[in-house]
């Protein structure tokens, strides 16, 4: 009884303190500001799946001239993706399909996109988007730029 009783307060010792590095670690990825969600897929097809698979929650940051992004469901201290700004380019944007609208937030919009050969979608809100495309554009002089 004592040994069961034990078990079970280390577990929950345990899975305490597990959510809490947890919540420290997105309070640090956000300490410096410069945040925001953005749901990534990764490698997408020529013709993108509306079937909701492949999509990952996380938190993009900015980083001077490199958008860092963080899954949100990890433990990592170091980003996932790091995607620089002289490296993206957009294809186009659109709005959630069958079952990516479960998949993704409620207000998200889906943007096309290639880095270094590699097609990729982000999914964040219009405000996002908005300063996601400010930040390309404001790209220093000679820097080449493709913001459809």
């Amino acid at each position: 009884m004592v040994l069961a009783l034990t078990v079970c307060g280390i577990v929950v010792a345990l899975v305490v303190v597990g959510l809490f590095v947890f919540g420290l670690r997105r309070r640090l990825i956000q300490r410096s500001g410069g945040t925001f969600d953005c749901s990534l897929r990764w490698d997408v097809p020529e013709k993108p799946d509306t079937n909701g698979k492949g999509w990952s929650y996380g938190v993009a940051r900015y980083n001077g001239d490199r958008v860092e992004w963080y899954r949100v469901f990890s433990y990592a201290p170091r980003p996932r993706r790091v995607l620089e700004r002289s490296a993206i380019e957009v294809a186009g944007r659109r709005s959630p399909e069958g079952e990516e609208e479960l998949a993704l937030l409620s207000d998200a919009v889906i943007l096309a996109c290639q880095h270094r050969g590699t097609r990729l979608e982000l999914a964040m809100s219009d405000d996002a988007l908005t300063g996601f495309l400010a930040w390309l554009e404001a790209a220093p002089p000679g820097q080449r730029v493709n913001v459809a």
